[in-house]
């Protein structure tokens, strides 16, 4: 894994893109004491697992029924 600032990555963007295209994996450092503040990962790393609901999993049930049908604007309560 390679670090880097965030000054440099700027100055790479693009040259870095191609890195994580290739499969490098690099981390992001900011301000004075360099902490790493994000990771850029290509997407075939990325974990595609589903996400659990924590303590409200199978506490509670969705139906649609099939001639549901709402707007985005009635969606969005616009």
């Amino acid at each position: 894994m390679k670090i880097m600032t965030v000054g440099d990555l700027k100055t790479r963007f693009s040259e870095i893109l191609q890195e994580v295209q290739a499969g490098e994996e690099i981390a992001v450092a900011f301000g004075k004491k360099k902490e790493i503040v994000a990771y850029l990962i290509p997407t075939s790393a990325r974990k595609t697992t589903k996400r659990s609901l924590g303590i409200l999993a199978n506490k509670g049930k969705v139906t649609f029924q099939n001639d549901f049908s709402m707007t985005e604007e009635e969606f969005l309560g616009l």
